[in-house]
């Protein structure tokens, strides 16, 4: 029995590996032509392709849940083409053993996932993000159309390039009163993190008083924010690009300054909860091979697999923007498309069965 398990894992595993592969080269492929529409004198060619390769490990760790299911339908999917499973069942073997095969090496594809997710992905993700920063608007003015803003108390700030090494390029500042009159503005051409403070270099201020404005410049000063550099490389990447670690600090730290964080709510429990919905998707491709895609050809089996896949992103991508908007928990946003694919591939067994 234990070298059944192992050759139908074998089987299954290694066609996950070899849809993975596919799929993240499409994905490489395309984000590299949709990159180059941002190609400029001071961001070239070889800075997309950085740019690109660097983002290869989230772009793997958000796939691998259609990769599984593709893979699975062809694995399995093989082994009944040849007639392994039918001879396999004829000797005995039950389909939860077969279930439990299969299952077995996705656990621990799903144990790579998370790693990668939470230690690989954020940290290539953060200096792709800095060195395209820092290409395209660590210039000596604000950028319009780059960098990030962030908002704490009454003071509004943009940041034109974030260095992993807490180095800060091009920050504007705008503090407001209680009315929301602007009281100043400043320009800091390079801001460096020291201890438990930021130090800004080449600062230019402009003060508003009551019918009159005064421009100060100093070559250094004192930045007490609560911004540090690991705060700030959660903030300028995308929430689905982060941590699990991170988005729980961050959405912390939203809380307390009576900021919005539903949106980092929701990327938390997609990725909390990406090995339970990998599983459901897996068990529901088992389920399809034992029923309905039985004796069906291999071109078949991935056109199922790819319309599911994309139907159940297409309603996982649906009920998270509406969790937002109409005020439904995030977990059930993330919950219900995975439950729904787990009874449904329960009740196909059941029937297989």
């Amino acid at each position: 029995m234990v070298k059944l398990d192992r050759y139908i894992g074998k089987s299954v595993l290694l066609a996950i590996l070899a849809v993975l592969g596919i799929i993240l080269g499409l994905a490489t492929l395309f984000a590299f032509i949709d990159e180059m529409g941002s190609v400029s004198d001071t961001y070239t060619v070889m800075d997309v392709l950085s740019f690109v390769l660097l983002t290869a490990p989230r772009r793997m760790y958000d796939m691998l849940p259609m990769a599984a299911l593709i893979g699975c339908l062809i694995g399995l999917g093989s082994l009944a083409s040849n007639s392994e499973l039918t001879i396999m069942r004829a000797a005995g073997v039950s389909i939860g053993r077969i279930v439990w095969a299969v299952m077995k090496p996705m656990l621990v594809l799903m144990v790579a996932g998370l790693l990668i997710g939470e230690y690989v992905a954020p940290a290539t993700e953060t200096m792709a993000q800095a060195n395209r920063a820092l290409a395209q608007g660590g210039g000596d003015a604000q950028s319009s159309k780059h960098g990030l803003w962030h908002r704490q108390g009454d003071e509004f700030i943009h940041i034109n390039a974030v260095q992993p090494n807490g180095v800060l390029l091009g920050v504007t500042r705008y503090r407001f009163d209680k009315e929301r009159h602007m009281l100043s503005s400043s320009f800091a051409k390079r801001a460096q993190f020291d201890q438990d403070h930021w130090q800004l270099t080449d600062v230019a201020t402009t003060v508003f008083h009551d019918r009159s404005t005064e421009v100060v410049k100093v070559p250094a000063e004192r930045w007490d924010v609560l911004l540090s550099p690991q705060l700030l490389n959660t903030v300028v990447m995308a929430p689905d690009a982060l941590s699990i670690s991170g988005l729980w600090s961050y959405i912390h730290y939203l809380k307390d300054q009576g900021l919005n964080n539903g949106r980092y709510w929701l990327a938390f429990w997609v990725k909390v909860l990406q090995p339970l919905v990998t599983a459901a998707l897996v068990l529901m491709a088992i389920s399809f091979i034992f029923g309905p895609l039985r004796s069906v050809t291999l071109g078949q089996r991935v056109f199922t697999g790819v319309l599911v896949g994309f139907a159940f992103k297409i309603a996982q991508d649906l009920l998270g923007p509406s969790s937002l908007v109409f005020g439904f928990s995030p977990l059930f946003a993330v919950l219900l498309p995975a439950a729904i694919c787990a009874l449904a591939g329960l009740w196909l067994l059941r029937r297989a069965g």
